[in-house]
């Protein structure tokens, strides 16, 4: 919380936030694009290419030895890698409603008492059957279309009111709402609220059996038969009684889970260094959880507001008992710390067989890439990308005209080598590889580019995205301003309090 402050304080804070936030907010307005760069980013960004793909099969397994020389100089470039993460030991007691003993089904006495409280719940609406002829007109014609509509309408009312008039032949022939007209203009059962309002209004003030003049409305002119009506009735305490008995005991669930929980928590005030007197006197299990860390937590450790608590400072400094943490709807959790150990660096006698299968798998993907480079190679000095999918036994290449830049084809990533590699000379391809997610190759040749269509873009959309641009580079401007700032300037940042 912010400590109380004076007027003249409270104006100082106010401009010190305006001179900060005005200098951000004038470096990052400063940025601007130019019309060369927007033509050149236009054909940058709307670049296709016309490319032919062959997928190289995942390597083969690395089965050779690894010398030990070879595990510790891995070990040593990459113990980042094989650092234990922080974890934390917990003890907890769960509160469970579903496990409590149901409250005492609700009687007569107390059904009526919140019946009576609640009456007007259960009154059911009065609802009108309508039907309608619309004359439609728009609120902006003229004057001219306003009248000829408003004549029509007025027309169409007279012949409805006509002895022996069919309201329905004459909605099939003449309105204009056509979710109505083939149904005779039946608009079916009509409750408050359903309706706009001055339709509303005239509806409920007819009688069952009566025809109005033309009604206006923005949609036009209605005329309305209002053809029976169902009265509102209060629903009686016997129609409703088993409604009532399960929201009351809904309550009365809620109130047995509430006041347990406040017990149980008024026990752990009491010793707050252990969870085991107040778990005995509730007679509820107290359990165990971990070592876990963030990242391989089970059951509830894997909670996003368990984990919160578990590894936050207090709970690990204090070894303090939690407030309830909900783990889902009628089911929480009290924990504490019980052991906590932070991240650290593991043995390499602790981690070799995982050292060793990362140096296999370097060797692996490297000598693929090896092979990769040699076949763009081959490719670049004039050899067909078919001749060579023959010669490793593969499908031929795939065709792809036309890719567009950030196309997932297969992979982004290929697509980000596809638009990498430097457009290929006439005549000439440009060939180059990217590494597939499934440890496979893309090997792929580039034949064609086609920038960009800097005259087809429409001003309104050039426009848009020359200011998109700028307020990207201004961002930029301000981020880089902060970093130099920082550079100049003592800064301490507490993470876990962002």
């Amino acid at each position: 919380l912010t400590p109380p402050q004076s007027e003249r304080q409270f104006e100082a804070t106010v401009r010190e936030d305006l001179q900060r936030s005005m200098l951000a907010m004038g470096v990052g307005n400063s940025n601007f694009v130019t019309a060369a760069e927007m033509d050149r980013l236009i054909r940058l960004m709307g670049e296709r290419r016309d490319v032919s793909l062959v997928l190289l099969p995942p390597p083969a397994p690395d089965t050779a030895e690894v010398s030990a020389a070879d595990i510790q100089k891995w070990y040593d470039a990459h113990a980042a890698q094989f650092r234990a993460p922080e974890s934390v030991e917990i003890e907890f007691v769960e509160v469970d409603a579903s496990k409590l003993p149901p409250p005492a089904a609700p009687d007569d006495a107390t059904l009526r008492h919140r019946y009576e409280q609640e009456k007007t719940r259960f009154v059911e609406a009065e609802q009108r059957l309508a039907s309608h002829i619309l004359v439609r007109v728009d609120e902006k014609a003229d004057a001219a279309a306003q009248k000829a509509a408003e004549d029509k309408a007025k027309r169409l009312s007279e012949q409805a009111k006509a002895p022996g008039a069919d309201f329905a032949a004459l909605a099939r022939a003449n309105s204009d709402d056509t979710g109505s007209q083939v149904a005779g203009g039946d608009l079916g059962w009509v409750a408050k609220g359903m309706m706009v309002a001055p339709f509303e209004n005239a509806l409920f003030a007819m009688k069952a059996g009566e025809i109005s003049g033309p009604v206006k409305s923005e949609f036009g002119w209605h005329i309305i038969q209002l053809r029976d009506v169902q009265t509102g009735s209060q629903q009686t305490f016997e129609q409703v009684r088993d409604q009532l008995a399960r929201e009351q005991a809904e309550v009365d669930r809620e109130r047995v889970v509430s006041d347990f929980t406040s017990r149980l928590v008024d026990l752990t005030l009491k010793n707050p260094s252990s969870l085991a007197p107040a778990a005995r006197d509730m007679n509820l299990p107290l359990q165990k959880l971990g070592p876990f860390s963030r990242n391989n937590a089970p059951g509830i450790g894997a909670n996003p507001a368990l984990q919160r608590v578990a590894f936050s400072e207090e709970a690990i400094q204090g070894g303090q008992i939690s407030d309830p943490i909900e783990i889902e709807p009628g089911r929480s959790v009290l924990i504490r710390v019980t052991a906590h150990t932070p991240e650290q660096a593991q043995p390499l006698a602790k981690v070799r067989d995982e050292v060793i299968a990362a140096v296999r798998a370097d060797r692996a993907a490297k000598a693929a890439r090896a092979e990769a480079d040699a076949l763009v190679a081959r490719v670049n000095k004039g050899e067909a990308l078919e001749a060579i999918a023959a010669s490793k036994q593969l499908p031929p290449p795939q065709v792809l005209p036309g890719v567009p830049r950030g196309a997932p084809i297969p992979e982004a990533a290929v697509a980000d080598a596809i638009f990498a590699v430097p457009a290929p000379a006439a005549g000439k391809l440009s060939a180059g590889h990217a590494t597939l997610s499934n440890g496979g190759i893309a090997l792929f040749a580039v034949s064609q580019v086609t920038p960009g269509d800097v005259a087809g873009l429409p001003a309104q959309q050039r426009e848009m995205l020359q200011q998109q641009i700028a307020q990207v580079g201004g961002a930029d401007d301000v981020r880089a301003l902060v970093d130099s700032l920082r550079k100049r300037v003592k800064v301490q940042v507490v993470e876990q309090n962002l």
